[in-house]
């Protein structure tokens, strides 16, 4: 049997560099699950305590959680309150790449039902999540390559 998806579910990512987690914290209609990456990699899996669930999260991301969890490539391990801050659905930015200089010159905010155009981001925009479904491979590369958004290269 299948287990179900819950909001709060902590999942494990295994990743060339350890072990990774990420908390299911919202579910959007269009995008699906909204998963928070927490920023440490562990050797093995470690213990669920407060300081687990208290460390920064290294980005957020849409990603198909069902069908990963179906197929067995990512298992949940625990499921856990979300934390005050992450209870709020997180404001993302948004922007058409140019073909010819690979960067993004028109930004858009998005907060789950409106998009608003800001042009060029504020240093704190930098480090707001990018829009999009990431598929697994995805998620393992930016990990292991220790992606974030503030250093996207189409900023």
């Amino acid at each position: 049997m299948m287990e179900k998806l819950k909001i709060g579910d902590i999942i494990e990512i295994k990743t060339a560099k350890g072990f990774a987690y990420a908390q299911y914290t919202h579910k959007h209609k269009t995008y699906g699950a909204l998963i928070r990456v927490f920023d440490e990699i562990y050797n093995k899996r470690p213990q669920f305590d407060k300081n687990f669930i208290s460390q920064e999260i290294r980005f957020s991301t849409f990603f198909p959680l069902q069908v990963a969890i179906k197929k067995g490539i990512f298992e949940i391990v625990k499921n856990e309150t979300i934390r005050q801050e992450l209870i709020t659905f997180p404001v993302f930015r948004a922007g058409a790449i140019d073909p010819a200089t690979k960067k993004v010159s028109n930004w858009w905010l998005w907060d789950g039902e409106e998009e608003w155009e800001v042009g060029k981001l504020s240093q704190d925009q930098l480090n707001l999540p990018i829009r999009g479904v990431w598929n697994d491979t995805l998620l393992i590369k930016r990990l292991e390559s220790d992606w974030r958004p503030e250093t996207d290269p189409t900023t």
